[in-house]
């Protein structure tokens, strides 16, 4: 296998990281918390008061709602301290908009006598003086935290016209001790859950486009080894098993094939694999390193990272093959390629100055952008909506996942207990 250049790093760098801290012994609920930084230009002010009874709730509805708009770039919160309010009462609007709101959110989360709770909200627009509207839930108290995300959904698109991604799910993998670990966690990092334990590494998570499965490389037979893990079931299969490396697995926008990383012909190049198994379809016909495919959302395009002129840089060409363009021109080392899911933005991993740093290229014009001045970034992930990207970096020593506004005005520390998490994959809306 021709591992001697950038591809042994990058397997080296996704494979073998050190993590330390006590983690996955930590409970779950106190595994995260977010940490919202920047300011943007254009941010809309929200009020959202305490929620009417949520002191008897083991979740703060109207915190999470918070951090969860904060998070997204698009509101800015005012400050609401000592106020409580439900969805059946009128607020003085008057009031909100001289606070400076131009929204209002009340609510109320009342327990039920078979243990659930019934979780209300109502919007409001404090400049108009109109009810926008409300949604009600009744929830057990482990879907607490959905039911604040679903209303954090709610708000975002009722305000924004777009889609909330508040209610999605991102996975990313952690090492302890000599255990790695496969993580299912809200889009917020909360209520993550373990869907896979191995004392080999696993890494290059990628979610199918339904959600329902996960795609990853495995190191238990020694070498990388690509399966397929049903969410609901917990079951898996394998996908690719050929001589030599498997890795850097892509769902196709239709589900119906992946495309990974082979070196089973001798060097490491790109092939076509029907998502239920079989014979790889060879993509690249080159007699340099092929690797990290990405589709584009439409489903014409795969973007990839070769060395073929030198350096490793990224790459455009059908889905079916053919002779590919290259697509980044500035810095000599770009790496990890993904596509916005509107089909807009690209978003890669560039070498600065030996320090690996977030880019962002718009497709329509070229031009690139710098989004971080952290040195040790990795894996960037867009959410469904296209306006938040996940990815992995180091911040005073510690790995941690961020997310950041494409503009790199707004970020937000997503910080484990022993602050040490890697290749995040950010999954589609529900189905």
């Amino acid at each position: 296998m021709k591992l001697n250049t950038f591809e042994a790093v990058h397997l080296q760098r996704r494979s073998l990281f050190v993590v330390g801290g006590t983690l996955l012994c930590k409970p779950l609920w106190a595994q995260f918390r977010v940490e919202v930084s920047g300011v943007g230009l254009t941010q809309m002010p929200i009020a959202i008061a305490a929620f009417r009874s949520e002191v008897q709730s083991p979740q703060k509805i109207g915190a999470i709602v918070t951090a969860d708009l904060e998070r997204s770039g698009v509101f800015r919160a005012v400050d609401t301290a000592g106020v409580v309010a439900d969805e059946n009462t009128r607020p003085d609007l008057v009031q909100w908009r001289q606070k400076g709101a131009d929204s209002l959110v009340t609510g109320s989360v009342t327990p039920l006598a078979d243990g659930r709770f019934d979780v209300r909200l109502r919007l409001w627009d404090v400049v108009r003086g109109q009810d926008l509207g409300g949604q009600s839930y009744a929830v057990t108290a482990a879907d607490l935290r959905l039911s604040a995300h679903r209303i954090s959904d709610f708000v975002y698109e009722k305000l924004t016209g777009e889609k909330g991604i508040f209610s999605t799910r991102i996975a990313y993998v952690t090492k302890s001790s000599q255990r790695y670990t496969l993580w299912i966690a809200d889009a917020d990092g909360e209520s993550a859950q373990s869907a896979l334990s191995s004392p080999e590494p696993i890494i290059s998570p990628a979610w199918s486009p339904s959600g329902s499965q996960l795609a990853y490389v495995s190191f238990e037979s020694r070498k990388p080894v690509i399966y397929a893990h049903d969410i609901a079931s917990g079951k898996r299969r394998l996908l690719a098993n050929f001589r030599g490396s498997n890795s850097a697995p892509a769902w196709s926008p239709d589900g119906r094939q992946i495309v990974a990383t082979l070196s089973r012909d001798g060097g490491s190049q790109l092939y076509a694999i029907d998502a239920n198994g079989g014979e790889p379809r060879r993509l690249t016909q080159s007699s340099s390193i092929d690797t990290e495919p990405a589709f584009s959302p439409d489903g014409k395009y795969i973007y990839f990272v070769s060395d073929r002129g030198g350096a490793p840089q990224i790459y455009r060409m059908s889905s079916a093959g053919g002779n590919p363009e290259r697509m980044t021109f500035t810095g000599s080392y770009n790496i990890s390629p993904v596509v916005s899911p509107d089909g807009r933005w690209l978003a890669y991993v560039s070498r600065v100055g030996g320090a690996f740093k977030l880019q962002i290229m718009e497709l329509a014009s070229a031009s690139v952008t710098q989004l971080t001045d952290t040195g040790a970034d990795e894996s960037p992930s867009f959410s469904p909506n296209s306006r938040l990207i996940v990815y992995a970096t180091q911040q005073q020593g510690r790995e941690a996942l961020m997310t950041t506004t494409l503009d790199g005005k707004i970020k937000a520390r997503l910080a484990g207990a022993g602050g040490d998490i890697r290749e995040p994959d950010w999954g589609p809306f529900s189905r």
